[in-house]
């Protein structure tokens, strides 16, 4: 049964999950998303990738600033939608927005529910060393990711993998875990189940000012601070190469074995001491750069800093 669906969505995260909606013949009678935004050096208007997306699909956009009025829940409420379905959307949906669709809305969120609730849950569940994240479509209601979970998917962390690598595995994997609840809604057998507070975490939004590399802490933190962070905002350091001092990230790293005082920068592999043990830096990045392997950065710089801050 084909349903008429109101999407809710911003980021590239959510674009694969609108493609497969409408590959399967769902009716999307509208498409939701974050105003455009001045970006880049010219600070043109930027549209989202989503906006993007059902601009090729011939969707019908809206980029309201808020929908917490009276008119933005009948102005949803006239379109005649089966369901909403939000995926990494940017505004909270106050209750007359959750209840216009006849069957409320579903969220795809990025998490093992109830851990991770919150804006960032990729990069989160990765700098604290999580072994397994996943995804899960939950019935929404007024909290932040507290509602009923209806079909959830899991999946294993490698032990280098990166907040990019991981959250396009679950973009891919939460489109498919989307569509399959579609249809279990359209044949009337979506079940869900209360959610438990128990365990409960929180993740909140990255800020730019937490992603400085402090050495001093154990390799394997530092390693996920780095790769939870990789490749935005970019976990960073500051060294003199020659040219004064000049920040730089960190995109990819491996733990090492080595050892040194904090920040001391070892061998041609290239590795650096943390607290405790170190790491292998693998990729860098210089500001306006693009990304290049370590050993070719340390061969392109005048002079080799023997500490890292």
């Amino acid at each position: 049964m084909t349903l008429r669906i109101a999407f809710f969505g911003t980021p590239a995260f959510a674009v694969p999950t609108l493609t497969e909606i409408i590959g399967q013949g769902h009716d999307v009678v509208a498409v939701y998303t974050m105003p455009p935004r001045a970006a880049g050096r010219g600070l043109s208007e930027r549209r989202s990738p989503v906006h993007e997306a059902a601009d090729r699909f011939g969707v019908p956009v809206e980029t309201p600033p808020t929908l917490r009025s009276n008119d933005a829940a009948a102005a949803l409420a006239a379109r005649g939608a089966d369901v909403g379905v939000v995926v990494a959307y940017g505004l909270i949906l106050p209750a007359g927005i959750l209840a216009a669709p006849a069957h409320g809305c579903l969220n795809l969120h990025a998490s093992l529910l109830p851990r991770w609730r919150g804006a960032a849950p990729i990069a989160r569940a990765i700098m604290a060393g999580d072994a397994e994240t996943g995804v899960m479509v939950m019935q929404m209601d007024e909290g932040l990711d507290t509602g009923p979970v209806a079909m959830a998917e899991r999946v294993a962390i490698g032990p280098d993998a990166t907040a990019g690598e991981v959250t396009d595995q679950l973009s891919r994997l939460g489109a498919d875990l989307m569509v399959r609840a579609l249809a279990a809604l359209s044949r009337g057998g979506l079940a869900s189940a209360a959610q438990s507070d128990e365990g409960a975490t929180y993740a909140n939004k990255i800020d730019k000012s937490e992603a400085r590399i402090d050495w001093s802490k154990p390799a394997a933190d530092v390693h996920n601070h780095i790769r939870g962070l990789s490749p935005w905002p970019g976990a960073w350091f500051e060294a003199d190469f020659g040219r004064g001092p000049e920040r730089v990230k960190i995109l990819r790293t491996t733990l090492a074995d080595s050892q040194g005082a904090p920040g001391t920068l070892i061998g041609n592999d290239p590795t650096v001491s943390c607290g405790s043990g170190a790491v292998r830096l693998i990729e860098l990045q210089r500001a306006g750069k693009q990304p290049v392997k370590a050993e070719a950065f340390l061969r392109g710089v005048r002079d080799r800093p023997s500490r890292l801050m």
